[in-house]
């Protein structure tokens, strides 16, 4: 019998589109005074950071129509691919993401178009 465990139920997930679903950084708790904030004020900053988990197949591009309409033709859905991929470090405006919670952990959903800045490592992915 197939056993759900924590590391392949992301696997089962589907982003759909241009979206792209980011596990948010702990944001630093206290002011450069040393003053504790509350998680309130934390959650309202603008820009935000993060790990992309998982990143939508893209845009779809429209398939050309064909001169010959008798001819059999499967309906393939092309995508143009998004620029985040599995393992970068995103900065994005928090007003446009999503916030969910899947398995006791938080997450954002966030649009391409969101994101602001990509810092990838090479050394991740080998």
């Amino acid at each position: 019998m197939f056993e759900v465990t924590a590391d392949n139920r992301l696997r089962r997930l589907i982003i759909v589109g241009d979206r792209v679903l980011i596990r948010p950084n702990n944001p630093n708790e206290r002011t450069n005074s040393g003053l504790y904030l509350p998680p309130t004020v934390t959650e309202r900053e603008q820009v935000q950071t993060g790990y992309v988990v998982k990143v939508g197949p893209g845009y779809p591009i429209p398939v050309p129509a064909e001169d010959e309409p008798w001819k059999e033709t499967e309906e393939k859905v092309k995508y143009m691919p998004l620029q985040a991929r599995e393992g970068d470090v995103a900065i994005y405006l928090q007003r446009n993401a999503i916030d969910l919670e899947y398995d006791g952990e938080k997450y954002v959903i966030v649009p391409q178009s969101s994101i602001l800045m990509l810092d990838r490592s090479e050394d991740l992915f080998e």
